[in-house]
């Protein structure tokens, strides 16, 4: 199983960046997890929020395949789940076991992308081609920093999965 975390643009900040580091390296110990950067777009100014998704939606399908007879960089029958703000929410208990039943039912099919969208959010066809979509939480996040709280949300799922005191209830 392989886990990517897929955003848009670089991350700027210094202290996303470290504490990224520190969780990176804390989850490979569970799973080979990697992050990939799609290179932020240029001269946005003269575009509409609506083609800056479709732009950022290609380079997203491209990164992911297109679906199961996709030909992209990747297999196209990963499970693709998109971090968006209308879609499923849990406790951190929670996570654990959904993300548990997706390895347990073999409903990923060797690998996984978590993708965070551009500032505008993601276009319809990336829409279409996720498995699913989860919330972090009904408050809204700075991409940068969705990037930090979700690997230690995925950090903190692997550790209740595994019984480890890193969770406390």
């Amino acid at each position: 199983m392989k886990i990517t975390l897929l955003c848009t643009g670089k991350t700027d900040f210094s202290y996303i960046s470290s504490g990224m580091q520190i969780y990176e390296e804390r989850l490979r110990h569970y799973v080979k997890f990697s992050v990939v950067y799609i290179p932020a777009l240029k001269n946005v100014s003269s575009l509409t929020e609506e083609q800056i998704k479709e732009k950022e939606g290609l380079l997203i399908l491209k990164e992911i395949g297109t679906g199961k007879n996709g030909a992209a960089k990747r297999a196209g029958n990963a499970w693709v789940v998109l971090l968006d703000e209308r879609g499923m929410s849990f406790d951190s208990v929670g996570w654990a076991r959904h993300l548990e039943q997706k390895f347990l039912s073999g409903g990923t099919d060797k690998e996984i992308f978590f993708v965070v969208g551009g500032a505008y959010g993601f276009s319809e066809d990336v829409y279409a081609r996720a498995n699913e979509k989860i919330s972090l939480s009904q408050m809204t996040f700075s991409h940068q920093m969705v990037r930090l709280i979700f690997i230690e949300q995925l950090y903190r799922a692997f550790t209740i999965m595994k019984g480890e005191p890193y969770h406390h209830q």
